[in-house]
Parts: structure tokens; sequence; C-alpha cells
């Protein structure tokens, strides 16, 4: 493809084509689009890609592996990557060297998965406010406009992660086990899951990913919304997850909304604002998916630059 002269280390194409990409532990989501945003290939999917917890071998082995990020690896002319194990310094830079050789005309930017949720949801680059996640985990981060701020450190699913989709199919497995389910729900819940206890153990104790199992169950809730059950345990969950996690950024909440990213944010967005008005706060956006916002938030960066 015909190319104009490097400018800063990056060469622009006449069709250039950006990489959006969210990636967890176990998979890993890119979208491919032009400068006006508009997508060139389909959605790819390839494994995770945690700098924290793979050699680069794995790393550079898994990106090669995709037949349409190597037959498009020289046209490529920006990668904005977020994704689990980013956060901290060392890991970050081995995957930002591993994908600027792969993408060798491209510049790279790797931030945490954290800050894909900040720009996914806030309605311009500068906008402060208070960022929640709440997909299989939970977390809650302030952004004041240029930095990210977080003043708990999240120990996981088995300790924190309240209100979200872990959170809340433990809550269903113990309801069900401590005979707190209404009859119709405790019956709907039995059609729909194994729940031997032998088999739920299993999964909990023997297999990987316990925190993934449980958000599995989360599902439930959204499909029964119209009992007074699931609507009292959405809004509990969230009331912890209130105090415990957004309120830490009480004096900042006089002035900024609170975002939220994930399914679960996003399916319980009227239990949600009920919570809200009890503690005070303003609520602002919802968005199921980070990587759409990002997309949008990225190409009017580039716009603006």
């Amino acid at each position: 493809m015909q190319n104009i002269p490097k400018i800063k280390g990056i060469y622009f194409y006449i069709h250039p084509m950006i990489l959006v990409v969210d990636s967890g532990s176990t998979k890993c989501d890119w979208i491919a689009v032009d400068k006006d945003g508009n997508q060139l290939l389909d959605k790819l999917r390839t494994k995770g890609l945690n700098p924290a917890i793979l050699a680069e071998k794995k790393l550079k082995k898994t990106i090669k592996k995709s037949k349409e990020l190597s037959a498009h690896r020289h046209t490529v002319t920006h990668v904005f990557f977020y994704g689990a194990g980013c956060g901290t310094e060392n890991p970050r830079l081995l995957l930002k060297g591993v994908l600027e050789n792969f993408f060798s005309n491209a510049h790279v930017e790797v931030n945490e998965d954290t800050l894909a949720a900040v720009y996914a949801t806030i309605n311009h680059k500068t906008e402060a406010a208070v960022v929640c996640i709440q997909g299989t985990g939970s977390n809650c981060s302030y952004y004041d406009g240029q930095k990210l701020h977080q003043r708990v450190n999240s120990l996981g699913y088995t300790l924190m992660d309240d209100a979200s989709g872990n959170y809340y199919g433990k809550q269903l497995i113990r309801d069900y086990y401590f005979n707190k389910m209404p009859h119709a729900i405790r019956v709907a819940f039995e059609e729909k899951y194994n729940l031997e206890s032998d088999y739920i153990k299993y999964n909990l104790y023997k297999q990987p990913n316990p925190n993934a199992y449980l958000a599995n169950f989360a599902e439930f809730m959204f499909l029964n919304k119209d009992s007074d059950y699931i609507v009292e345990l959405i809004k509990s969950g969230f009331r912890l997850f209130a105090q415990n996690m957004i309120m830490q950024f009480e004096e900042e909440l006089k002035t900024v909304p609170v975002h939220f990213a994930g399914s679960i944010a996003f399916f319980s967005e009227n239990e949600i604002k009920e919570v809200a008005k009890e503690f005070g706060f303003t609520v602002g956006n919802f968005i199921r998916r980070p990587i759409e916002g990002l997309v949008s938030f990225h190409i009017s960066a580039l716009k603006g630059s």
C-alpha cells in the first residue's frame, strides 16, 4: 500500500488502520477502524495478552497466530491497547515492545484496563469523574481529567468485588443453600443450573477461574427482575459497593458524576440510580462494553490532535 513520508516515527497511510484492543487474561478483543471510525475488519479475538503472567515468547506467539493481524501488521498506524496486567511498569513495557516489534509502523500505547472504562464513559477527554467497573469483578477509580486515582487496592473476588458478577453469583448460591429464595425463584434456579454440591465445589476449588464460574450465575438475576427478591438482591449488593468503594471519593462526588462500565452495571441501571439517591451522588453514563466507547474516544482524540 502506498504511504506518505514518516512523521514523528509514524507512517500515515492513505487508508490508515487503527487498532483498539481490550484484553483480559483469557481473551482479547481487537477492533480495526479507519480515521473516521469506520470498522475495517470483523472484530477479532485472540487469547488474552496479560504480560504479568505470560512470557515474551508466549505474547509474540499469540499475536502471530492471528492470520488477520499478520496480514495487516504493516498497515496499522496506531495501536491503543488496554489490558489486565498492564497496571505496573515492567509488564506494560514488555507488551509495548512486543506490539511495537510486530506492528513496526505503528504508534503503540499500552494502558491498564481500568483506564479503558474511564475513556469509554467520560463525555470528553478532560472530564473529571468517578468511574466504576461492574463486570465479572468490580472496581472504582477517580479520574481528575488527566490522571487516574485509586484509594483502595483490590484484593480480588474472595475479599472484595462487591456488586460484581461473581459477588451476585455467590449470593444466589448462598441464598439457595440457606433456603432464603422465594419458592418460584428457587425452582427456576434449579432448572437453569447444576446445583449439586459436589459439582459446585469442583468448579470453585478444582477448576481455574472460579470468579468467572460464579459470575455465570449473575445472568439469572436479569432474567428474573420481575421478582422483588432479585431487585433487593441487586440493590443490597450495590449499597455495599457504594459504601466501600464509591464513597471513598466523597469530597470529589460533590462536583463530579459517577459513570459505570460493564454488563452488571448496564443491566442494573434502574437499581443503581435508586441507590445513588440514597447516597446522594450523581449518576452519569452506562456502557456495557468499554471497547465500543474506546473507539469513539480515540477517533475524537486523533481528529482533535
